[in-house]
């Protein structure tokens, strides 16, 4: 989809500040892929609706190849935005796809699905992030959804300011992105800043948001969010919104979501609200019955 031209960017009159920048953490999930947790449990309630946040990149296949087989998800959704490579996914509702170069996976787990995500490359680069957004309690146990987008079907634009961003979910700058959920009213921009450009994004006061940084550097109300650093924005009393200026190019994430103010109990892949909803999904799980019609 070639890039849209902006709409006239709503002013910012107050930036939101720089509340905390959080290093990841570096670990393997899967069947022993390397990647950096960067959303981590502890900063769920901070950060609801948001459970999880991932980045993986590398260039050597045994960082990446074996994948993720086969394993079980229940009462949230994944959100798979693929940078670089190939990445198969099966699952037990019946869904297949083939997540390529600037692709995005979104996968409602809702009452359970069982799926694998496998490299379809030996070698090369393979870079992404995966994203964990928690459903609210009535929908935790709703049918399972999936959909892949190629890169050409993201909605993208760019500003006069020097800035491309993908729209993967939300709205910007009068560009309605690939996916809308009215419970969480996600924000999720990929935003590609020229060397002196500057961006900025109307925020809900109540909404909590962050910025991830993978390529070069940004400053956020004045203080320089580096790469590989998430910078968790702050519910500034008064600010309507980000501006995010960069000195040099750079790239970084936007994400942004309203909380659901519930209770959060997560055991592995299961995340409910109640510790006996994760009991029974633990049991549905070793019985057969997850990713099974119910």
């Amino acid at each position: 989809m070639p890039a849209s031209i902006a709409l006239p960017a709503e002013p910012i009159a107050h930036s939101r500040t720089v509340e905390q920048l959080v290093t990841g953490q570096k670990t393997s999930d899967g069947a022993g892929v390397t990647l950096t947790r960067v959303l981590t449990q502890p900063l769920q309630r901070r950060l609801d609706p948001f459970l999880m946040l991932d980045a993986f990149g590398s260039d050597d296949p045994d960082d990446y190849i074996a994948g993720f087989p086969d394993h079980p998800h229940r009462g949230f959704e994944t959100v798979t935005y693929m940078i670089a490579g190939r990445m198969r996914h099966r699952d037990s509702a019946g869904h297949e796809g083939l997540l390529e170069n600037g692709g995005v996976q979104w996968m409602t787990a809702g009452r359970g699905v069982i799926h694998s995500e496998i490299p379809e490359q030996e070698a090369g680069r393979m870079e992404g992030f995966q994203l964990w957004l928690n459903l609210p309690a009535h929908d935790k146990m709703m049918a399972p959804w999936y959909r892949d987008f190629a890169a050409a079907d993201l909605p993208r634009f760019a500003t006069e300011a020097g800035v491309e961003a993908i729209v993967i979910a939300g709205a910007s700058h009068g560009v309605e992105g690939a996916v809308a959920r009215e419970a969480t009213a996600p924000l999720y921009l990929d935003l590609h800043l020229a060397a002196g450009s500057r961006f900025g994004q109307p925020l809900p006061a109540d909404h909590h948001a962050f910025v991830y940084v993978y390529r070069g550097a940004v400053a956020i109300a004045g203080q320089e969010v580096p790469a590989q650093r998430m910078a968790i924005l702050g519910n500034d009393a008064g600010a309507d919104g980000v501006i995010i200026e960069a000195a040099a190019e750079a790239k970084a994430l936007l994400i942004a979501g309203r909380p659901l103010k519930e209770s959060i109990v997560q055991y592995g892949p299961f995340v409910m609200n109640t510790e006996q909803e994760i009991r029974q999904a633990v049991a549905d799980y070793r019985e057969g019955r997850l990713g099974r019609e119910m």
